[in-house]
C-alpha cells in the first residue's frame, strides 16, 4: 500500500496576518550560529530561534476551552480526537456562502473528521482573506454536524463562524459538543476523490483553548469519503 501525506496548513512566517485585528507573529534569533560559536570552542556551531505570536497563529485548532470555560483545553484533547480520523471532505456548493444542514443530508459523519472544502484559502495573505464576505457554517449546519456525531470540523476559511454574527453560533455548538475545530486549512483541493485519514495535532499546551497545527491527511487508506452535494 503506497501512502501519500498531502500537507493541509500555511506556513508561519514573520509579519504575516491570520485573522483580521489580530498581531502578526515575530520571529528572530535567540542565539544566532555566529554566537554559538564561542560556547562550543568553535567546534560546533547551532540555531536557537524565537518566535513571538498569539495562540490564533497560521493554521489552527480549536479546543472547547476557546469557546466554552469548562471545556477542555488543548492539552485535555487526547490524540485520538485529532489524528488519524477518518476523512470526509465535502465540497461547498457554488454559488453558496453557508455550509446548510441540508447539504449534509444522508451523509454518514458520525466519527469523521468533516472538512469543509471553500477554495476561501486562495486569498491567503490577501485583504480579500479577512473580509466579512468569506463562507462558513451556518448554525443549523453545526446543529446537525453535533447531532450526528462528527468527530472533528475544519474549514479553509477565515472563519467557521460567520464574522458578522457576535454569537459564533458553530464555534458555540461544536465545541460544547466536545468537537474541535480546524480553521484556515489549505490545499484541499488535492482531498478530492480520494479517501484520507485527517490529522491536526497540537502541542499539549495547558490553559490553551487554540494553538497552531500542522494539519494533513494521509491518502490511500480507505474508501473515496469527498462529496459534493447538491445546491438547494
Amino acid at each position: 500500500m503506497s501512502i501519500q501525506l498531502i500537507d493541509l496548513s500555511h506556513p508561519v512566517e514573520a509579519g504575516m496576518l491570520t485573522y483580521p485585528g489580530l498581531p502578526a507573529p515575530v520571529i528572530s534569533d535567540f542565539l544566532a550560529r555566529e554566537e554559538s560559536r564561542a560556547r562550543y570552542a568553535n567546534q560546533a556551531e547551532f540555531h536557537i530561534g524565537r518566535i513571538e505570536m498569539i495562540a490564533n497563529t497560521g493554521t489552527y485548532l480549536d479546543a472547547p476551552f476557546h469557546r466554552h470555560a469548562d471545556g477542555d483545553d488543548i492539552a485535555q484533547l487526547t490524540l485520538a480526537r485529532v489524528a488519524f480520523l477518518t476523512g470526509l471532505l465535502i465540497d461547498l456548493p457554488d454559488g453558496e456562502r453557508a455550509l446548510r444542514a441540508e447539504h449534509l443530508g444522508g451523509l454518514e459523519v458520525r466519527g469523521h473528521a468533516v472538512i469543509v472544502r471553500t477554495g476561501w484559502s486562495r486569498h491567503w495573505r490577501t485583504e480579500t482573506y479577512g473580509d466579512a464576505s468569506h463562507p462558513y457554517v451556518s448554525r443549523e449546519a453545526a446543529q446537525h454536524l453535533a447531532d450526528a456525531g462528527a468527530a472533528l470540523v475544519g474549514i479553509d476559511s477565515v472563519n467557521i463562524d460567520d464574522m458578522a454574527d457576535p454569537s459564533r453560533p458553530a464555534h458555540t455548538i461544536l465545541l460544547r459538543a466536545g468537537i474541535p475545530i480546524a480553521e484556515h486549512l489549505t490545499n484541499l483541493a488535492a482531498l478530492i476523490g480520494k479517501a484520507f485519514a485527517f490529522f491536526a495535532v497540537p502541542p499539549p499546551i495547558r490553559g490553551m483553548g487554540t494553538f497552531t497545527v500542522r494539519a494533513f491527511a494521509a491518502v490511500g487508506l480507505e474508501e473515496q469519503t469527498c462529496v459534493s452535494p447538491t445546491s438547494s
